[in-house]
């Protein structure tokens, strides 16, 4: 027995040692990356949403000079900054705004996967408002952070991208002076302190390989930080729980930081609107970019994000408020219907503020 019982075991590794040691090699885990895609206000005044409904396509045209830009990122956030209209009631925009759904189709179209939603407009048009922001962008395949139709769905979410685990919050700084029902502010989320750290620890706990922040704050007009957002970025960054921060409300660009090993975007100006409107509003006030940067993971585990680049853009009022790619414009000689000096101021007032993060 024991001599069969020796040969048998010596067939059987002879066998696996000949025909099958191709079969029993190991997957080894690799480094992973995302490219993320991050643009500021979408902010539809009133001669957007008139030139949107004389357009059988709405307001998809204006995005298209960005799309590719978009499309090709793994992960694209846009910063819805107004509440959809109700059905049945009135359009209206500043200082109430409640903008047309199909705004939301044009944002699906150009390849945006998530849009952060708190703003000081959020409650422009009340609870229904909120409702019909969130349904409509569900609608088109977007999801969101910063509104909510019931109390499970302003807590922390979780989603995957690439097999990475993120999760995305959003916050504002008011509601211009409006107050949700006491018994339901959970409606949206201001910025308070305590409150983003406690959910970007409930995010890591669900899992989160990185959290990212939403932030609309800051003054508006101005390329500086106000005391709000030193303050609040300094505490986030400190607390390991926040991976990255993107800003907006300002309606002009802001500095790039690293704040404590954590990049913070502070501003990303208007990627879509009407200003300015008037003598207030400074010429920068169309002036954006998509803000693009890259997310790595170990294989032990360890998230990092490389440098931000910037690529620069203009809303184009006079050809039906196209938000223009400039560096892609200026590079191609060939360039007609476009106002290159136009293009040319638009690209030195965003490179004063952002010059070392500027695309080549």
């Amino acid at each position: 027995m024991k001599r069969a019982s020796l040969i048998a075991c010596i067939l059987v590794v002879s066998a696996c040692s000949s025909n099958s040691v191709s079969e029993l090699t190991t997957t080894v885990p690799e480094d992973s990356s995302i490219t993320m895609a991050f643009v500021g206000d979408i902010l539809p005044h009133s001669p957007l949403v008139a030139r949107a409904q004389r357009n059988e396509q709405g307001f998809s045209p204006m995005f298209e000079d960005i799309t590719p830009l978009i499309a090709s990122a793994d992960l694209a956030i846009c910063h819805l900054e107004t509440p959809i209209a109700p059905q049945g009631e009135e359009l209206s925009t500043f200082p109430f705004f409640g903008v047309p759904p199909t705004i939301t189709e044009a944002i699906a179209k150009a390849g945006f996967d998530r849009c952060s939603t708190a703003s000081n407009h959020t409650y422009d048009r009340g609870l229904k408002g909120i409702d019909e922001t969130i349904n409509a962008l569900l609608a088109n395949n977007v999801a969101q952070s910063g509104m909510a139709r019931t109390p499970n769905e302003i807590e922390p979410q979780t989603f995957s991208v690439k097999g990475v685990t993120l999760s995305h919050l959003s916050y504002t700084f008011s509601y211009n002076g409006l107050s949700l029902p006491q018994e339901q502010e959970w409606r949206s989320a201001l910025i308070d302190t305590d409150r983003i750290l406690r959910d970007a620890r409930t995010a890591r706990e669900m899992g989160a390989d990185a959290v990212i922040v939403s932030m609309h704050w800051g003054n508006e007009m101005s390329h500086q930080l106000n005391s709000q957002q030193i303050s609040v970025a300094d505490a986030l960054t400190r607390s390991g729980d926040v991976d990255l921060i993107v800003g907006h409300h300002a309606h002009v660009v802001q500095p790039i930081e690293k704040v404590n090993g954590v990049w913070v975007m502070y501003g990303m100006g208007n990627v879509l609107s009407n200003l300015p409107t008037d003598e207030r509003w400074p010429a920068s006030s169309q002036d954006a970019g998509v803000f693009t940067i890259t997310m790595r993971r170990s294989t032990t585990g360890k998230v990092s994000f490389d440098s931000p680049v910037v690529h620069p853009t203009w809303v184009d009022k006079q050809n039906g408020w196209i938000i223009r790619d400039i560096a892609k414009l200026l590079a191609n000689p060939n360039t007609s219907g476009v106002n290159t000096r136009e293009l040319e101021l638009s690209l030195g007032r965003t490179t004063r503020v952002l010059g070392e993060f500027i695309t080549p």
